[in-house]
């Protein structure tokens, strides 16, 4: 099995249990996202890396949203 990214990490891209494939793209979707953060080097800035962090977490926020809105049943 292939080491997950921290990206997928973040987003627990293998807890989908509703086995709903539009949870697992929008997942995967927000997983490159985070992936593309952390990617760029830290820098000796410590805004720059504040904003790094920030973004991290507003990206993991913004997936939980989309996945609850997706799963959401009034039933």
């Amino acid at each position: 099995m292939e080491e997950l990214t921290f990206g997928q990490k973040a987003v627990g891209l293998n807890f989908n249990p509703s086995g709903d494939d539009k949870v697992g793209q929008v997942k995967q979707t927000f997983a490159t996202l985070i992936d593309n953060v952390v990617n760029e080097h830290e820098s000796p800035s410590i805004l720059k890396n504040l904003f790094q962090e920030m973004a991290v977490k507003s990206l993991v926020s913004a997936q939980m949203a989309v996945v609850k809105f997706i799963t959401y049943s009034e039933n």
